[in-house]
């Protein structure tokens, strides 16, 4: 398998997850875009903000983010997304699942054949 390959396989599986990742990051605090981007690079997320933020905008228009505008001192107002009562009960299902494939590529990989 080439690197690029490999390079492909990864982005794809980010793609998969990244839902579920901006879920639990704004699961404790709000957060705007440019915030969101940083935690999930530094998580080796790497996302852009033109994939951020039709993202964002599915997630609020599917009521699981609601959003506010906050005066910023360093600019114009930011807009800081939070998780609705919906995201949160969305949020504790992704966790469920994420947890059941988990569990399943951990059995597959440790089975003895």
């Amino acid at each position: 398998m080439t690197d690029s390959n490999v390079d492909n396989i990864k982005s794809q599986m980010r793609k998969g997850v990244l839902e579920y990742c901006i879920l639990s990051t704004l699961r404790g605090n709000d957060a705007y875009a440019s915030a969101l981007i940083g935690e999930l690079k530094e998580a080796q997320m790497i996302v852009v903000e033109g994939t951020l933020y039709p993202l964002l905008t599915r997630l609020k228009n599917q009521g699981m983010l609601s959003y506010r505008w906050e005066e910023s001192t360093q600019g114009p107002p930011r807009k800081y997304y939070s998780l609705t009562d919906k995201g949160r009960e969305v949020l504790a299902e992704m966790d469920a699942a994420w947890k059941e494939v988990v569990d399943s590529v951990e059995y597959i990989k440790n089975k003895q054949l």
